[in-house]
């Protein structure tokens, strides 16, 4: 009897490189999140280091897609796994039409619909850039835990520590920018960080914002028409600079402590 051919497994950089022509946004912290939250398991050498076979791939995919396409939160997604670990049949995410017929339905009826989350632009964004993903003007608070793959605990958390707040005058929903907090913070929890840790980072975001307006408040208080509009400029490009700042100084202290 002739032996079987090993199974080839793959690093999780090499699983980047199969799924980054379809997902360009998605990270060794994302692959590590899903790890942590106990949707794939791949399998470990003995030095510890992560081996991934073709069904780990195929399962990312789906996972990916999931989010990506159809904004499953992740207990739907386990949901979905675990019948499929079972041996049951589970359709695959088709047209968005179809993948709403998949989810809870609504608690009760909506006379409006609420705006659906964007889907997020297929981007690749370094590690230490400043750019932004486009994000709604409002999000509704199912919006926000779905489309961060979050919890209603660790979404008050958030609210606790003041990383995200609802929106006065908005009939109680999120500005865009929470979903990117959001997010930011359940990839960073894949490493360890708990939401109280955040909360040197917000601190050293309020200063920075106290800085801007110190710096623009002349340009409020002129009379000219755009007085405004030339001050919110201003701000971004400050925050821009700032951030950039922050990124290249962090950069610096990594490799001054890492480098042997």
């Amino acid at each position: 009897m002739s032996a079987q051919p090993a199974r080839a497994l793959m690093t999780i950089g090499d699983v980047l490189g199969l799924l980054r022509a379809d997902f360009p946004d998605v990270t060794v912290s994302k692959i590590r999140f899903l790890e942590a939250e106990g949707l794939i398991e791949p399998e470990r050498s003995p030095s510890g280091y992560r081996k991934f076979c073709d069904a780990d791939v195929e399962r990312l995919r789906y996972i990916l897609v999931s989010q990506r396409d159809h904004y499953l939160p992740l207990r739907v997604i386990r949901q979905h796994l675990q019948a499929r670990d079972r041996g049951e049949t589970v359709v695959p995410p088709g047209p968005r039409r179809e993948a709403r017929e998949v989810r809870e339905p609504p608690r009760e009826p909506r006379a409006e619909a609420p705006p659906a989350v964007p889907r997020r632009p297929r981007t690749l964004v370094a590690a230490d850039s400043t750019a932004e993903e486009p994000a709604p003007a409002r999000l509704t608070r199912r919006q926000l835990l779905d489309g961060a793959g979050i919890d209603e605990e660790m979404l008050a958390r958030l609210e606790e520590y003041g990383l995200v707040r609802r929106t006065a005058g908005h009939g109680g929903h999120y500005g865009g920018e929470a979903l990117t907090i959001a997010r930011t913070a359940a990839a960073l929890g894949a490493f360890g960080f708990e939401v109280r840790h955040l909360r040197a980072i917000k601190a050293a975001a309020d200063r920075q914002v106290g800085l801007i307006d110190q710096v623009v408040a002349p340009q409020l208080r002129r009379r000219s028409p755009d007085a405004h509009e030339r001050a919110a400029e201003t701000a971004r490009e400050i925050a821009a600079l700032a951030m950039r700042l922050h990124a290249a100084l962090v950069s610096t202290g990594l490799r001054e402590s890492l480098d042997p």
